[in-house]
């Protein structure tokens, strides 16, 4: 009988704990990424440059490179300083922007990464796709996966609370997304890829259902541990499909319709997820949804970050051109303005403020 598998690209270290960063060097040489210790280090001026100090004694052989900023001028030039360097590995570390141009940056040069987040603000931190500022606005580039990744829970308590929660948002609209991946499959015979599926949905359902608050140690676990998941999920299925459906789309829509105004990513997926839950008439599981979102200080409704309904009216009308090809409950009921109006109406009576 044949053996039937398949490899799994995924990182052979994940260390999610307290303290983490403080082994990071014998980490890195005890899993055989770095025996020399020579590695590329790309730190924001933020958070990643506090933490130098702390950590450059353990990483005696490391060249540090301070990173302007998230777009893909900045990621080109990064990985043009490191291209006359003779590294083991490219370590990035800082939040999403720096971990997006340090992915991009070692791809170009032929580098593993290893991603040392600051925060938990989205699933980036292990996902296969650099997201980077550009010309036409922003634009997402296919990237190796981490071949570790180091989170210490005692940094990611020092980060602002938004971005802890918009990682709480990022993770529970999985639930939605694989929702969308179900219609799709059922109306339009898209393949589904069981694994996947299974990893993204039970990635964002620990979440949503996890008792413990951002202050808990034992949540943050469980968040950190799901957005990695998240980000092999998306390495496994080859492309966003599992953690990217209409929740997606709306927050690309106000992206793209409002960019100086636009919440973190993350907050924005999630309130997307609770209405999607809406419209394709689940309302329990919307508002339970909705009430976990709101216990965590995220925004459920439009005018929590600021926008009008009419607004919201608009970026959900607009949200289905922001992923052309991509079939989720946004594409299947092909609402009119006026429909997208009342069905709001409906979801803000039932969820509340």
């Amino acid at each position: 009988m044949p053996l039937l598998t398949r490899l799994i690209p995924s990182p052979v270290v994940v260390d999610i704990r307290p303290g983490a960063l403080d082994d990071l060097g014998h980490v890195l040489a005890d899993e055989r990424i770095s025996h020399s210790g020579k590695l590329a280090v790309a730190v924001s001026g933020g958070s990643g440059a506090r933490l130098r100090e702390r950590i450059a004694p353990s990483l005696p052989g490391a060249t540090w490179y301070e990173v302007g900023g998230g777009t893909l001028d900045d990621a080109i030039r990064l990985a043009g300083e490191m291209k006359a360097g003779h590294y083991d590995a490219v370590v990035g570390l800082g939040g999403g922007k720096i971990i997006d141009c340090a992915k991009f940056a070692s791809a170009r040069v032929g580098l593993p990464l290893v991603a040392v987040p600051t925060n938990l603000a989205h699933d980036g931190l292990c996902s296969p796709v650099a997201t980077l500022d550009n010309d036409a606005g922003r634009g997402s580039y296919g990237v190796p996966n981490p071949i570790a990744v180091v989170i210490d829970l005692d940094v990611i308590r020092e980060a602002p609370v938004r971005f802890v929660r918009a990682g709480i948002g990022d993770a529970i609209s999985n639930i939605s997304a694989i929702r969308d991946w179900e219609l799709a499959n059922r109306v339009n015979g898209e393949k589904i890829d069981g694994l996947a599926a299974a990893m993204a949905r039970q990635a964002g359902e620990a979440v949503l259902r996890h008792p413990g608050g951002i202050g808990d140690n034992g949540f943050l676990q469980v968040l950190a541990e799901a957005l990695v998941l998240s980000g092999i999920a998306m390495s496994v299925s080859g492309d966003s499909r599992p953690s990217s459906g209409a929740c997606h789309e709306i927050n690309h829509a106000f992206d793209l319709l409002h960019p100086k105004r636009a919440a973190a990513h993350g907050e924005q997926c999630g309130l997307g997820a609770a209405f999607a839950m809406w419209l394709r008439g689940a309302p329990e599981e919307s508002a339970f949804m909705a009430e976990v979102l709101r216990r965590h200080g995220l925004p459920v409704l439009a005018e929590d970050i600021g926008f009008t309904a009419q607004e919201f009216v608009e970026v959900v009308e607009f949200a289905p051109q922001t992923r052309p090809g991509r079939y989720t409950i946004l594409e299947h009921l092909d609402l009119t303005t006026e429909q997208i109006k009342d069905t709001y109406a409906d979801y803000v009576k039932a969820i509340g403020s």
